[in-house]
């Protein structure tokens, strides 16, 4: 985890390891974090991640399943991790309006995710 929910201090993965970033203007309302060792061709760093979960210290590494991606229209979407769909309705919400209208944001189910990230391993091959 890179961000934890309900703070303001970002960190950023780099190197196999946690770097300070900066103080942001508002909280995060999920915790963020990335996918070590993978690579988002829109922005060309690793594929970003949210728990929508309680809040985690940031350097926690958490191993779950899907439970979905946040589609945005640039291209630079989030896989969605969380306990299940109904007991994090509230948190996708707040995910949902954490983006500016013109980004595009919607949710897809875990299907959806997965095979987006299907699709990113075969365009590496």
């Amino acid at each position: 985890m890179e961000w934890a929910a309900g703070t303001r201090e970002r960190f950023v993965w780099r190197e196999g390891g946690l770097e300070p970033l900066r103080t942001e203007p508002h909280a995060a309302p999920v915790n963020y974090g990335c996918l070590p060792g993978t690579l988002n061709p829109a922005d060309g760093a690793e594929i970003d991640a949210v728990w929508l979960g309680p809040a985690v210290t940031v350097g926690t590494v958490l191993e779950l399943p899907v439970l979905g991606l946040l589609h945005l229209l640039d291209g630079d979407h989030k896989v969605i991790f969380g306990a299940d769909a109904q007991a994090d309705a509230g948190a996708q919400a707040k995910l949902l309006a954490w983006f500016p209208p013109e980004r595009g944001a919607r949710l897809l189910d875990a299907s959806g995710a997965v095979a987006w990230l299907e699709s990113l391993n075969s365009k590496s091959v």
